[in-house]
């Protein structure tokens, strides 16, 4: 898998009100498959590469990689956790019980969680970076934006470095924007609809949430259009195209024509 030289970038210009702040983020390797870029900040010029740098060319001990490991929860470090408390309650996260000394919300539609608390972490307050992956980066941009987010306006990558506005693409990675809570955590707001390939297993298709199930019917609902445009009748047999297209798209596999 390419990698992407980490180095900060400038912030996108910010809109919107409220205690956090929008800030800059380091580029990824899912943004820009197939290359590998990094980010002049002096010149704001963007090289790139097609070096390719393959999983197998990493040696891998046997048995570790059917060891069955989730993700489950992410420790940010907070100054004032009242305060914290309040931000990520106002972003719509569930607070989840848990002992006195640990606050802990989970996203909607996550599998995974966030905690903080005084004493969980001595790493500096403001130094957590975490990614929030969105179907609609322009809905969801809206909705935090009217609940007092301050947000970055929407970007994406070029070979001139970030340029407002979703990808003209709208491909999957590239639309991104920035915000942050009032300690200074960054978090990447991040478009995807269809994943790299290997990303998602295709035999274990599932959505997160009632939202991103109807984003999936949405897109789909609009390639079968264009797919009864080429046969050029009503296709009879439309839920099984809407699953196939639906599979597929998840696990960033070869989509139905």
């Amino acid at each position: 898998m390419p990698r992407i030289d980490p180095a900060p970038i400038p912030a996108p210009p910010a809109a919107g009100v409220g205690t956090g702040s929008a800030r800059g983020f380091p580029w990824r390797d899912d943004g820009l498959p197939g290359a590998t870029v990094s980010y002049d900040i002096t010149t704001g010029e963007v090289a790139m590469s097609t070096t390719q740098v393959q999983s197998s060319d990493m040696s891998v001990p046997a048995g570790v990689a059917n060891l069955d490991m989730k993700v489950e929860v992410i420790v940010i470090p907070v100054a004032d956790v009242d305060r914290a408390k309040q931000f990520y309650a106002r972003l719509g996260w569930r607070l989840d019980a848990t002992p006195p000394t640990v606050v802990q919300f989970t996203p909607p539609g996550s599998s995974c969680s966030v905690q903080f608390g005084a004493t969980l972490t001595t790493a500096p307050p403001g130094s957590g970076k975490g990614y929030l992956i969105v179907s609609d980066i322009l809905a969801v941009r809206d909705t935090l934006v009217a609940a007092g987010v301050e947000v970055s306006e929407v970007f994406h990558p070029s070979a001139e470095g970030p340029v407002n506005g979703v990808d003209p693409e709208h491909r999957s990675y590239f639309s991104r924007a920035t915000f942050s809570d009032p300690d200074g955590n960054v978090w990447l707001l991040q478009e995807v609809t269809t994943r790299l390939p290997g990303r998602i297993d295709s035999g274990m298709t599932s959505f997160g949430s009632a939202n991103d199930l109807a984003g999936a019917l949405v897109r789909a609902a609009r390639a079968h259009g264009e797919h009864e445009k080429r046969i050029g009748e009503a296709d009879a047999n439309w839920p099984a195209w809407y699953a196939e297209y639906m599979v597929a798209e998840q696990a960033g596999t070869q989509l139905p024509s």
